[in-house]
């Protein structure tokens, strides 16, 4: 099987099938965007090398694209696949509703100056699901405690939030908000670099002195507010080995506030229309029996209902992979020399691997069968969900990583769209069988 994107992108994504349930997928990047990011990096070095019968920061670019070509052509893939590869792959994914089990992982990229690049994929892809009516299965739902103490509980945890956000000022970026902006490379004079593409990208702003740069970026600027950068956070972003100095046209979409959890953004999330409702949904984190909130056990029971009407089997490459997940996440549990020693530790966690992926494979495919759209406004109501410990209790699927040796990195809205889909079609699942 081959396909091949019809998008109006001089990106291009093609997918060819090697093995019963391997695919590999080729983002190309046309040559032109290869040639210019090339050229601009060669650019770029100029200030800091020395060439004979130059002063110094005056070598020509013939120069330099000579002396420098392997660390400009690994930064030129580099940079790429951070601007464009990664999230026109995810886009892909999506439009072409490929049921992909797992992270894509990129086997082989093939970057030349005035050539097209070739960045090379592996994906597991899942045969289509066929799904039952599955609006029409019964469903028990988890009932909440009636202690008097859990309505104490959200009624001072509205009340809370309700002051904090009065008094918040949430017009202007401050320490640990959320920002949805845009970015584009752009020349000396501000004109695009790369024809329309625009990367879009979320970034937490981290309280720590290695989230220095990126504060310096963003700290009292609003939404609606485009500028042009040079900042040394972009730089490291989208560069680890090469010192760069581009410029960067950066527009400032939305801003989620971390002063406050928003009520607004939590009742749209869930598709509630009252304060009751509201009030009732918020019990779900607070309830807690045998160490499980309402919540937990009522996504617990919905999945494991799911899984138990549509039987199928995962690859085993793909359980071996999702084990190290597993092991990843329980490493960092205080309990987990106890856990290691039970003999029966590794059965464990390969039947914990097995259901994570195939919630997350029935999770995507009810989410194609029901054409399941994922906007900002959807990635700024999840990310609302982060910003309290107990409110992360509404969270399942867990959610990309953004902070890499301590310091917080932009990420791109397409991959965060992936889990962000799969969260909203869990609400979709779960608002269904709970219909009355």
């Amino acid at each position: 099987m081959v396909q091949t994107s019809t998008s109006p992108s001089p990106i291009r994504f093609d997918i060819q099938q090697e093995l019963p349930s391997l695919y590999n997928a080729t983002v190309t990047i046309p040559a032109d965007f290869v040639q210019r990011v090339y050229k601009e990096a060669a650019r770029s070095q100029q200030k800091s090398v020395s060439a004979p019968g130059f002063p110094r920061g005056h070598a020509p670019i013939e120069y330099i694209e000579q002396n420098f070509k392997s660390i400009l052509v690994e930064h030129t893939a580099e940079f790429l696949y951070k601007y464009c590869v990664l999230s026109h792959l995810y886009q892909s994914i999506r439009d072409q509703k490929l049921l992909v089990a797992g992270d894509p992982r990129l086997e082989r990229m093939h970057v030349q100056p005035n050539s097209d690049a070739h960045f090379v994929f592996s994906l597991t892809v899942f045969p289509t699901i066929v799904l039952q009516e599955w609006k029409y299965f019964i469903f028990k739902a988890a009932k909440r405690k009636n202690y008097k103490d859990l309505d104490k509980q959200v009624e001072l945890f509205i009340s809370e939030e309700e002051q904090k956000e009065r008094v918040a000022n949430s017009t202007t970026i401050h320490l640990n908000d959320w920002v949805y902006f845009t970015i584009t490379l752009a020349d000396e004079n501000n004109n695009p670099l790369l024809g329309d593409h625009v990367e879009s990208l979320w970034c937490k702003i981290g309280a720590e002195e290695v989230d220095t740069p990126l504060q310096e970026l963003f700290l009292g600027k609003k939404a609606g507010d485009i500028f042009c950068s040079r900042n040394e956070g972009l730089q490291e972003y989208f560069s680890d080995q090469l010192d760069t100095d581009y410029n960067f046209l950066v527009s400032i979409c939305d801003v989620l506030s971390d002063t406050f959890f928003c009520l607004d953004q939590f009742k749209r999330h869930f598709k509630i229309k009252t304060n009751k409702e509201m009030y009732q949904k918020l019990v779900e984190v607070f309830s807690y029996r045998n160490d499980l909130s309402q919540r937990r056990t009522m996504v617990e029971d919905s999945l494991k209902l799911l899984l138990a009407k549509h039987k199928f089997e995962v690859p085993n490459h793909l359980t071996i992979r999702q084990q190290k997940v597993v092991l990843e996440a329980v490493q960092n549990n205080p309990d987990y020399h106890v856990y290691r020693v039970q003999k029966d530790f590794k059965e464990r966690v390969k039947q914990l691997a097995e259901k994570q992926a195939k919630e997350a494979l029935i999770i995507d495919q009810l989410a194609f069968d029901e054409s399941i759209t994922i906007t900002p406004q959807d990635i700024k109501s999840y990310l609302n969900l982060t910003k309290r410990a107990r409110m992360k209790e509404f969270i399942f699927f867990d959610p990309p990583t953004t902070k890499i040796r301590g310091q917080e990195l932009p990420i791109s809205a397409e991959e965060l769209k992936r889990v962000c889909a799969r969260e909203k079609t869990l609400n979709h699942l779960i608002y269904h069988l709970t219909k009355k």
